[in-house]
């Protein structure tokens, strides 16, 4: 601690600083999906608010819930699904702003029921959005950021990705396949000066609990699953409504994007961070015994 020479009567912390100076990075320009709601539009109000430009990208093209507008903050229509409209928006970003300094992939839906009575419609629906969406958005960043150098990519998986749950198996394993592929591409890209970086939240109240879909043919009270599946999604939706708010995630997006280096993965919040870390450690048949007592 030193004396502040502002503020004779405070004094300022030195491991503050450091960190602040550590943080110091020419992130301007960033290109958010999913950015109308939820996650993605927590991410683009902190970011604007940061001072950062942002392309908050959706399907429906609409401002992020609860900001008014500013020349820092532009909301676009861009379905991730649509590798042209993708290539389009870069293209628009790189000649308004003269670069594309980070992309955020946060854009996803949710698919609950058993493994064996989703249907494969069903399923690629959730694949669709949630990591292919990924992977076209990162191949259209991926030329811009190597030729100018420089650029990051942040990708929202889950601890649903290590933590397979009941009723939700698609979503874990679209959710690790994100894991995966974030890491793969910061091995591949590092000699570009790509870094990259894999957020990783819990339970989070957003409106995801209300627009998760249920298989249809678990709907149908003579299923085998119909009880397991009610009781699992019961306890899933409290634990999302009492959640932590989605500013939490967009504050650990944030602290990356201006680190001069990003981790390679973040876990917001202590508690997640020790359940990733016993998931990780503890012998897997104690892990799904858990779970499983969880969401029955």
């Amino acid at each position: 601690m030193i004396r502040n020479e502002y503020n004779p009567g405070s004094q300022v912390n030195l491991s503050g600083f450091y960190y602040f100076c550590r943080m110091k990075t020419n992130v301007k320009t960033v290109l958010v999906t999913g950015g109308s709601s939820g996650i993605g539009a927590a991410t683009a109000r902190l970011l604007c608010d940061a001072g950062m430009t942002v392309y908050a990208a959706s399907r429906s093209g609409k401002a992020p819930e609860g900001y008014s507008l500013n020349g820092n903050m532009i909301p676009l229509v861009m379905d991730v699904n649509d590798a042209e409209a993708i290539a389009a928006v870069v293209e628009r970003i790189v000649r308004e702003r003269g670069s594309l300094d980070a992309v955020v992939c946060n854009a996803g839906n949710g698919i609950a029921g058993p493994i064996e009575e989703t249907s494969i419609e069903e399923i690629e629906a959730q694949y669709s959005t949630t990591f292919y969406g990924v992977v076209k958005t990162v191949q259209v960043c991926l030329p811009v950021f190597r030729r100018q150098g420089h650029g990051r990519v942040v990708t929202v998986s889950s601890v649903a990705a290590l933590a397979p749950l009941p009723y939700q198996g698609y979503y874990s394993c679209v959710k690790a396949g994100i894991l995966q592929l974030t890491k793969a591409l910061a091995i591949e890209t590092k000699g570009f000066g790509v870094q990259c970086c894999v957020v990783m939240p819990g339970d989070v109240k957003t409106g995801f609990t209300k627009a998760r879909r249920v298989a249809q043919n678990t709907q149908r009270e003579d299923s085998p699953y119909y009880k397991g599946c009610v009781k699992a999604l019961a306890a899933m939706a409290k634990d999302e409504r009492d959640g932590m708010r989605p500013e939490v995630i967009g504050k650990a997006i944030l602290r990356q994007l201006q680190r001069k280096k990003m981790k390679p993965e973040v876990t917001p919040t202590f508690v997640y961070s020790l359940l990733v870390f016993l998931i990780r450690r503890l012998p897997q048949r104690l892990v799904l015994k858990v779970i499983g007592w969880m969401y029955s």
